[in-house]
């Protein structure tokens, strides 16, 4: 009887992809909520993601078990925002390669699956790589707080405003379209294997990349580690990317974004 009940969950594919998805995204979070620890300011925190070694003061030359953490911490981060957005297109590819097994078009499914997952998320790491560098780069010139956010309010400002304007171009529109429909995405890129399924996770991650990178570099405008601005970053880039109404979202947060931005300068003026 247990062997048959677990045999039943088992044939539920989807069921057992999305609970694959929901721990991993998960985990990101509680570790993101046990490298904060109590507080925003990163001076003051207990959790995890404060090394031994850390920068004194804003624009101290960082150690290497420090470059490792602040890797680590941009890394989980990027996990648990974009994963519950990309959800459906790895479920939808796990529904297409399941029925191409059944047809003897496919086999290794269950490999193909973590394949094309793992795609998606290696670009985000990567992107983690780059964040770490910039974030480096901004505490040497002293443009960050020990906030771990933009110090100056004409730099927040005019990040707010690019932001901004990045939703409103066709690139933006283009890498949208792609996240928005996973079906068409899968149609035109479509490979087999599992080295075909890590390729097309690859590439799916990388239109998300184009869509979301630019609004991933708000954190420097809310705070790296102010878990208050990651969950909401999180929550539109799920709205834009998945609710009917998300191309509209995309536009109208644009204009807010645009109009935070000049409050922001005029106010540090």
């Amino acid at each position: 009887m247990a062997s048959t009940a677990v045999e039943t969950v088992f044939k539920r594919e989807d069921l057992v992809v999305v609970a694959a998805l929901a721990a991993l995204a998960m985990l990101a979070w509680l570790s993101l909520l046990g490298g904060a620890g109590t507080g925003m300011d990163p001076f003051a925190m207990s959790g995890w993601l404060i090394p031994v070694g850390q920068p004194a003061v804003p624009g101290a030359a960082w150690t290497p078990s420090y470059w490792l953490i602040a890797f680590a911490m941009w890394a989980i981060m990027m996990v648990a925002m974009m994963v519950p957005s990309a959800s459906p297109a790895v479920l939808l590819y796990a529904r297409v390669v399941r029925h191409a097994e059944r047809q003897g078009r496919a086999s290794k499914t269950p490999a193909a699956i973590a394949a094309f997952a793992s795609g998606y998320v290696a670009v985000w790491i990567l992107f983690s790589l780059l964040a770490v560098v910039i974030q480096w780069g901004l505490e040497r010139l002293g443009a960050m707080s020990a906030m771990m956010s933009l110090s100056a309010a004409g730099l927040a400002g005019g990040l707010l405003i690019a932001a901004g304007l990045y939703q409103l171009t066709p690139l933006k529109a283009a890498c949208l379209e792609h996240c928005r429909g996973p079906a068409s995405f899968l149609a035109a890129h479509w490979r087999n294997g599992v080295l075909g399924a890590g390729r097309m996770g690859f590439v799916h991650g990388l239109y998300c990349i184009g869509c979301c990178a630019v609004l991933m570099g708000l954190l420097f405008v809310g705070g790296v580690m102010n878990l208050v601005w990651i969950a909401a970053l999180t929550l539109f880039v799920a709205v834009e990317k998945l609710a009917p109404f998300g191309s509209a979202a995309a536009k109208t947060v644009a204009a807010a974004l645009i109009a935070g931005g000049v409050a922001l300068i005029v106010a540090g003026l």
